[in-house]
């Protein structure tokens, strides 16, 4: 009789300890949860941020790629003052108009750092 009961307990402790683990479990993936609305709550530009492009790039901060696909909104000035390149027409030849800029359009960018 002995080892049942000592059976019981055990079966009793593990199903506690599983609780317990899935309490701590959920806890954990709320918090997750939470953190990830206000960062990304945080990532919002601001009506009065003139600076934000209104485009899919306004969300990355790391510098330009050198290859850079024209978003929704952007001019040539904009995407100028972004990656710090001011020869983006004179470095591509392809772009006949500065003002026929559209969205999808693929320019080389040369950040002004490396002209000399």
């Amino acid at each position: 009789m002995a080892t049942f009961n000592s059976r019981k307990g055990a079966i009793l402790s593990s199903k506690a300890i599983a609780e317990a683990a899935s309490w701590y479990c959920a806890i954990f993936l709320v918090a997750l949860i939470l953190l990830s609305i206000f960062r990304d709550s945080s990532m919002i530009p601001n009506n009065n941020d003139h600076n934000m492009i209104e485009s899919n790039h306004f969300l990355s901060s790391k510098p330009c790629d050198e290859i850079y696909v024209v978003g929704e909104g952007e001019t040539l000035n904009t995407i100028s003052d972004k990656c710090n390149d001011p020869f983006i027409v004179e470095n591509n030849p392809h772009i006949h108009d500065p003002d026929d800029v559209f969205p999808g359009l693929v320019i080389k960018i040369t950040p002004s750092y490396y002209h000399t």
